[in-house]
């Protein structure tokens, strides 16, 4: 099970999508950039990981969401301290008129999958990868993690290894073996 803790930050401009132009794009990165920047000290300063942070539009708004983890799980408390000390410092750093919704999750049985070290931690579990671009043919590839070598992803599919270089991977999750995971 997931925990959550929500912190909303209001600005003068508001957070309804609209489309995605090149410049939310470009806004998007800049807040995850920015966001990964405060969180990872101060995740390591309470003992915890920083996952993956990710910012999209979604239909309430600009969401921030930011995973984090610990040996033996978080706690909601400790999405709520994470929470309000980056929103406080989100604050200081980013625009006033960029609206959005922080939202602190613990990962889940679907965690998102985004350092070269995350792929090498979960060798042997399955997992769901989409690419920017082809790889044979497609973009989506659903196996079991089997290393990570010169940058690359091995993946196995059935008697194929496909190999994945990391900076294609646009989204990757674990696979609940209990169900099926969306990437």
């Amino acid at each position: 099970m997931a925990t959550k803790h929500k912190h909303k930050k209001t600005g003068t401009g508001d957070a309804k999508p609209r489309g995605t132009s090149r410049f939310d794009v470009r806004m998007q990165k800049e807040i995850v950039s920015v966001a990964q920047s405060l969180a990872e000290p101060l995740c390591a300063s309470e003992g915890m990981e920083l996952v993956h942070v990710e910012c999209q539009r979604e239909p309430g708004g600009r969401i921030l969401r930011l995973y984090i983890d610990r040996p033996g799980g978080v706690t909601l408390e400790d999405c709520a301290a994470i929470s309000r000390q980056l929103g406080d410092l989100l604050d200081l750093k980013l625009e006033a008129e960029i609206a959005y919704i922080l939202e602190v999750s613990s990962p889940g049985i679907e965690r998102p999958l985004s350092k070269l070290s995350d792929f090498e931690k979960f060798t042997g579990k399955t997992a769901r990868i989409r690419t920017t671009s082809a790889i044979n043919g497609q973009k989506n590839f659903t196996g079991t993690l089997s290393g990570v070598m010169d940058g690359r992803v091995h993946l196995q599919i059935e008697a194929e290894t496909v190999l994945i270089p990391h900076e294609d991977i646009s989204k990757a999750r674990l696979v609940n073996a209990n169900g099926d995971g969306k990437c």
